[in-house]
């Protein structure tokens, strides 16, 4: 499902489009949605749907659209330090960037059905932790996932402050998915056709609020045929940060103050800042969710601020600050990693530089 903004060439401008359709509405998620490239996830003969507001689906591996991502993150209400429970883990593109906004000292889980997704997973992860430069702008809490189905979780398993499901919850369901929860958290799942936030608000408390209409596959139910016995799933042990841990944790966020602390030296003594580019024309369009199940496709209509002025002409985005330049003196120059600079500039033996940058091949 999905087709609620227009595509977009790059990740940019597809963040761009959701946040102009009121999809995105706060800054860590918009942050959490730039720092990862949603192409990276695909496999590589269909990287050219990555930026268009769609889901995909290749075996078993699924990525839901781009608006139903950005819904979920901001109905999760994410903080520094909580903890993620994500069933249906899939790929991993979701776990990755709630935890850029947990932050070390939160707890990532994830629980994905199949064994074949969940070692996607961690290649993609391994991918975005040795070679993308977004890494080195946060403290990350870095996923685990396990291997089963998220309806035999082991009733002795902690509860989380915040849960989300990404297949389509039957009712009889719906009190188990809720005692996953703490006090205070928040769940967040498909329930009868509608993306559903659910806010624990005490021990025999809830309210609820629908978000959306959407359509997700159900649950896969246990198959219990073969034994006759439940498999438990165990979810991974909440683990305590080592000295080392700790260490090189603080190191980098001091050395992220130190680089803060010069660039507004510089900004204070008379650097300008640099002009701002020329952006395309941008035309506002009556946003819609269109759902593809089997072969019918519905659309339902999705309330937003722009729709009361479809009637509009087309606007025009910020120009530049500054006078155009030519075309080819618009590239702007290629980002900077200053914390991968400055450690390597560090007078430490290459081992302790390479913890400190987590053995990071860029």
């Amino acid at each position: 499902m999905g087709g609620a903004v227009s595509a977009g060439e790059d990740n940019d401008e597809l963040i761009d489009n959701l946040k102009e359709a009121q999809y995105i509405r706060t800054e860590l998620v918009e942050q959490a949605f730039r720092a990862i490239d949603r192409a990276d996830y695909y496999l590589e003969e269909f990287k050219d749907n990555a930026y268009k507001d769609l889901a995909w689906k290749h075996g078993n591996i699924h990525l839901s659209a781009p608006c139903i991502y950005s819904e979920v993150m901001e109905a999760l209400d994410l903080q520094p330090g909580l903890s993620f429970l994500n069933l249906g883990s899939g790929t991993g593109y979701l776990s990755s960037m709630v935890g850029l906004i947990l932050g070390p000292f939160g707890v990532n889980h994830g629980v994905e059905l199949h064994s074949d997704v969940i070692e996607y997973a961690k290649q993609k992860l391994d991918f975005f932790i040795k070679t993308s430069d977004s890494f080195d702008k946060f403290e990350f809490c870095e996923p685990s996932f396990v291997t089963g189905n998220c309806l035999e979780i082991s009733p002795d398993c902690t509860q989380y402050d915040r849960v989300y499901c990404g297949a389509g919850v039957q009712k009889e369901h719906e009190d188990y998915m809720k005692n996953l929860l703490k006090v205070g958290g928040i769940l967040v799942m498909p329930l009868e056709e509608k993306l559903t936030k659910i806010t624990r608000t005490g021990p025999s408390a809830w309210e609820t609020k629908k978000i959306l209409a959407v359509s997700f596959a159900p649950l896969i139910q246990p198959n219990h045929a073969d034994s006759g016995k439940s498999r438990l799933v165990h979810l991974p042990p909440v683990a305590v940060r080592s000295l080392q841990d700790l260490a090189r944790i603080a190191i980098r966020g001091t050395i992220k103050r130190i680089i803060h602390q010069e660039a507004l030296s510089r900004a204070g003594n008379g650097l300008k800042n640099p002009p701002r580019f020329k952006r395309r024309r941008a035309r506002r369009r009556r946003m819609e969710t269109i759902v593809f199940l089997d072969k019918e496709v519905f659309a339902s209509r999705i309330s937003s601020p722009s729709d009361d002025n479809n009637n509009a002409e087309d606007i025009e985005e910020e120009r530049p600050e500054e006078e155009e330049t030519k075309p080819s003196e618009l590239k702007p120059d290629p980002p900077v990693n200053f914390l991968r600079e400055k450690v390597l500039s560090l007078p430490l033996p290459d081992p302790l530089k390479y913890y400190l940058l987590y053995y990071r091949e860029k």
